[in-house]
């Protein structure tokens, strides 16, 4: 009977409805496809850490397969371990490095970076030994630098093209890059991604302006005015131009919270501190993924520093006197240890997290100075429409802040520029500081503490060399009779044998 009503059918009414059908079919594909957003994500905290999605995917991210393909096709823009060359550091059983983290949007598979590209390190005990991964240690060997500017360029590249890339993507996705995919990206993805590339290029046009930041650091808040708040580039003042400082550590978050946070002590509220490290990463106050990054927060609480690994051939009774000279002269502005536990008691150490005046600790002022009351303003702007998170204390200081040194051993180099290699290093005064030294390799200097400095290269990688004569990269301060610089070599060495405990 069925068939019967269906021949009575006019031809015109089945070809209608055949292409309803169709129709509705691909509707519903496309609304099953393209509708929802799919975060990777991982029940172990410390793989979310590495590889989680916190949201920066969406507006920030990368099309997945442009990021594979572009150390493939712009092999003469970058080194020759692409982006291991770049500073980021690759599992063996993950398709993306640590730090990148991937979610679908709209259909589409993208990437873009989370909290650990700059919150994870790696240390050697000799250049023979294996290794070592620290999560939340400062990525002192990424060249952030370098990555913006490689994707930048590889836009600017007249060989960006889908005629190009297509064919080099097929060969790379065995199999996985289909007919709708293909479609997708050669008239719309690979056209908007350097459309999009291209224009933030633009939006960081100050960079250009700039000497390279140096491995291990960034300037985050000139980024933050161009590129989070439409300021001009060309607003960007010379004095302010230079602010590029080192990653921190972000480990042992609670007993942080009110004191003074980033090097300048801009903020007192970690949440604030976390919230506008996210957008530093690429999230935004309408993408970001509020329950993927306050697990990460959670997790950061309480997270303790790393134990120097070599406690039990700290030789005790030098450190019994390196503790007694660290208390006299260090320990109210950054904490010590009793029995190999870290003390962040402000009441008993009355400067510890708090904002010593530039003229007093007289480092380098181009982090500071990058820091302006406009942009405080602006900032406490952010997440306006979500009162609850809306930003309230940001504020314009005067100096740097004397920070907590829990895992000072992994911390290296010091001071907020990272101009000072090891730890004896910042105890003599500038003029017997290194003048240049290398940065980005992970082989710990166990009697100074910090990382060896003097080596230029190692298997084909490339170390920077920091160059304390450069604007922003001064190695001055932090010296005289009140910060120890005065003190015998004896008693220099006792303090180092000491904070090995920090």
């Amino acid at each position: 009977m069925l068939r019967f009503t269906f021949s009575m059918i006019s031809r015109t009414k089945q070809i209608l409805l055949l292409f309803l059908c169709v129709v509705l079919i691909l509707v519903t594909y496309l609304a099953i496809r393209l509708i929802p957003e799919y975060p990777v994500t991982y029940s172990k905290i410390d793989e979310h850490f590495k590889y989680g999605s916190i949201g920066t995917e969406p507006v920030n991210g990368l099309p997945y397969w442009i990021w594979k393909v572009l150390p493939v096709l712009y092999a003469d823009k970058m080194p020759a371990n692409g982006y291991a060359g770049l500073g980021l550091m690759s599992e063996d059983n993950q398709d993306l490095p640590i730090g990148v983290s991937k979610r679908t949007v709209y259909g589409i598979d993208r990437v873009w970076l989370n909290c650990a590209v700059c919150h994870s390190g790696t240390y050697r005990e000799t250049p023979e030994s294996e290794r070592m991964l620290v999560l939340a240690m400062p990525a002192h060997r990424l060249k952030l630098y370098q990555l913006i500017q490689f994707l930048i360029n590889a836009a600017r590249d007249n060989r960006f093209t889908s005629d190009r890339m297509i064919p080099r993507i097929e060969e790379i996705s065995d199999g996985e890059f289909g007919f709708l995919e293909t479609l997708t990206y050669r008239y719309l993805i690979i056209p908007f991604t350097r459309a999009a590339i291209l224009q933030l290029g633009d939006n960081l046009a100050h960079m250009r302006r700039q000497e390279r930041w140096g491995t291990g650091r960034v300037d985050t808040f000139n980024a933050y005015k161009t590129n989070q708040l439409g300021f001009p580039t060309e607003a960007i003042t010379q004095k302010e131009l230079v602010g590029p400082a080192d990653l921190p550590s972000i480990w042992g978050q609670r007993p942080r919270q009110g004191m003074e946070l980033h090097w300048d002590g801009n903020n007192n509220k970690v949440e604030e501190r976390n919230l506008s490290a996210a957008m530093g990463a690429g999230v935004t106050p309408v993408s970001i993924d509020l329950d993927n990054v306050r697990r990460v927060m959670d997790w950061l609480w309480d997270m303790k520093a790393p134990v120097y690994p070599k406690k039990g051939r700290i030789e005790k009774a030098k450190a019994n006197n390196g503790k007694i000279a660290y208390q006299q002269y260090c320990s109210d502005c950054h904490g010590e240890t009793e029995a190999g536990v870290y003390k962040f008691d402000s009441q008993r150490f009355t400067r510890l997290g708090k904002v010593e005046p530039i003229e007093y600790i007289g480092t380098d002022p181009g982090r500071l100075d990058s820091y302006t009351e406009v942009l405080a303003m602006n900032q406490n702007s952010f997440f306006s429409g979500y009162p609850s998170l809306r930003f309230k204390n940001f504020r314009k200081t005067y100096g740097y802040a004397s920070m907590p040194l829990d895992g000072i051993w992994l911390r290296g180099p010091y001071l907020h520029n990272g101009s000072v290699p090891t730890i004896r290093d910042l105890l003599e005064p500038s003029s017997q500081r290194p003048k240049k030294f290398y940065r980005g390799y992970d082989v710990i200097d166990w009697q100074k503490i910090g990382f060896i400095s003097n080596v230029a290269k190692e298997k084909g990688e490339k170390f920077y060399l920091f160059d304390t004569d450069a604007p922003g990269n001064s190695n001055k301060g932090h010296e005289g009779e009140a910060y120890g610089t005065d003190l015998s070599p004896d008693l220099k060495d006792a303090i180092v044998e000491y904070m090995k405990e920090f």
